[in-house]
């Protein structure tokens, strides 16, 4: 049982009725008084019991909070948050970024050659010892290659995407690899649990880079998925804030995948005119295109207007392809080049105003995560 001293000098009352009295927090969580006192104090007393009762309980709900999250068990970490593993952005750097404040950082594999691949992971484990994973495309045409290098180097933390998770859920998790699985539907969602992946990415529109076609919003997407799956669930798809986070585990998610906000990071590897660029966009600067293809959110730059003029002479999918099949994802996002470059970005970039370091960007959603208000009545 713990004691908190509490000290009335009731200055409106009598001297005689000034006493000290004590507030006791039980092993059940509950509050108790002690110590015998006069009935006038009692008011002023449970003033300040009122006062502190949302600090206690927060001590408390964050201990028990701890112990009892799905995701923060299932990968060992600290607070529900996973930065997503989107390409030219996430590197070594920004996966042991995020992995060292306490989140789950993710390097993403889908724009590395193997070696590179490599290279990253062995720099990751060097920067960090706490648990960091892998996200790979299962349509990557050197996903073999991946696969064996992600063993090799003792990786326990694989995110898929883009796939049938069932192709290697199976060989990753008989070596003791805790995977999870991108879906944009409840369909796919139920697929993923078939195939014995420990945990659900379900994705709204709202996200940057490749989406779902069915162009379903996380605010629909997170209770529509946690009412047919029973796994742990991960809700992304424009989230940047800590409210939003909050808003998407009352939603039914365990935690939350964070792309846009990290790619606006000091670490991330992307190239500074895109991040910079990121914190200049406003409400309807990004746009779903390309659903012939993939569906990916783009920035309204004069490359997605090229694509939309390819629209207008009769959505051509050869010449589509043609003006895609020129590297214009790393031109845009690596380089830097603003103009001509394919970039991707969500929505919630028109929340994004700074460029921030990894731990900055914590401390940032776990204040908003905290003092955002829930107790709401009708």
């Amino acid at each position: 049982m713990v004691s908190i001293p509490l000290q009335s000098s009731a200055s409106a009352m009598s001297k005689k009725s000034s006493v000290q009295v004590g507030l006791q927090l039980r092993k059940d969580g509950r509050l108790a008084l002690h110590k015998t006192f006069h009935i006038p104090l009692v008011l002023l007393f449970l003033k300040k019991i009122k006062s502190m009762s949302s600090f206690i309980d927060f001590g408390i709900a964050q201990k028990q909070y701890h112990g009892m999250n799905r995701i923060t068990q299932l990968f060992n970490i600290k607070y529900p948050i996973i930065q997503g593993g989107m390409i030219w952005h996430s590197g070594w750097k920004l996966a042991s970024a995020v992995s060292n404040n306490g989140g789950l950082g993710l390097i993403g594999s889908a724009s590395m050659y193997p070696d590179i691949l490599r290279e990253n992971i062995q720099k990751c484990k060097q920067a960090t010892d706490k648990p960091f994973g892998v996200n790979i495309a299962l349509l990557y045409p050197n996903i073999e290659e991946i696969i064996n290098i992600i063993l090799e180097e003792g990786v326990k933390i694989v995110f898929t995407s883009a796939g049938n998770p069932k192709t290697y859920t199976e060989i990753l998790k008989k070596e003791g690899i805790k995977v999870a699985h991108v879906v944009a539907s409840a369909k796919f969602a139920v697929k993923c649990q078939d195939a014995g992946v420990d945990a659900v990415v379900a994705e709204g529109f709202e996200a940057g880079g490749h989406n779902g076609r069915e162009e379903t919003t996380t605010l629909c997407l997170i209770p529509n998925v946690r009412n047919h799956i029973n796994i742990p669930l991960i809700a992304a798809g424009g989230i940047g804030l800590g409210s939003q986070m909050k808003a998407a585990m009352i939603l039914g998610a365990d935690g939350v995948q964070i792309g846009s906000r990290f790619a606006a990071t000091v670490e991330a590897s992307s190239h500074d005119n895109f991040k910079n660029k990121i914190t200049e966009l406003k409400e309807g600067d990004t746009q779903l295109t390309l659903k012939e293809l993939a569906p990916v959110r783009l920035i309204k730059n004069k490359f997605y207007h090229d694509l939309e003029n390819l629209y207008e002479s009769g959505r051509n999918v050869e010449a589509l392809k043609q003006t895609l099949g020129r590297a214009r994802a790393k031109l845009g996002m690596f380089e830097g080049d603003l103009v001509e470059g394919e970039l991707e970005i969500g929505q919630v970039s028109a929340l994004i105003d700074e460029i921030l370091p990894v731990e900055k960007v914590f401390e940032k959603l776990i204040r908003e995560f905290n003092e955002a208000k829930v107790e709401l009545t009708l």
